[in-house]
């Protein structure tokens, strides 16, 4: 299984679910039938910017979600968009925009807190950033 796919779940598993341990949320996607180590968690939960709330795990708010960490959208050149980010927010950013399934996108590169986000063309490039906002407004 792809990393992005078990990241994606476990999007979806804490959005869903409270769940307090690595050991209880590596059991939800095993009956998921999403192959997980422990450690393969920990390390997904980091880079997600997964964080404890109340015992629970829980997607970081900031300034009222702070658009899940999307802070601002730049075109570069005829075919990219760069997408800044909350500190190590981007790759919890760039599975939400993949999730989205925007046609126009061809693909999503996701440091610690920027994304390099790939459009067919140049028209396409401005209708995926729109579609963007719309989608973290």
């Amino acid at each position: 299984m792809l990393k992005q796919e078990r990241q994606r779940k476990i999007l979806n598993l804490i959005r869903a679910k409270p769940i307090g341990t690595q050991e209880t949320l590596r059991a939800h996607l095993e009956r998921a039938g999403v192959p997980a180590t422990q450690s393969s968690v920990s390390r997904d939960l980091e880079e997600l910017g997964i964080v404890k709330h109340h015992g629970k795990y829980a997607l970081p708010h900031v300034n009222g979600d702070s658009a899940r960490g999307l802070l601002s959208l730049e075109i570069a050149g005829d075919i990219l968009i760069v997408a800044k980010c909350l500190p190590g927010r981007a790759s919890a950013v760039a599975v939400e925009i993949d999730d989205a399934a925007i046609p126009e996108i061809v693909g999503t590169l996701a440091g610690e807190d920027a994304i390099f986000i790939a459009t067919r063309d140049q028209k396409s490039q401005r209708a995926a950033m729109k579609k963007i906002w719309e989608f973290f407004g």
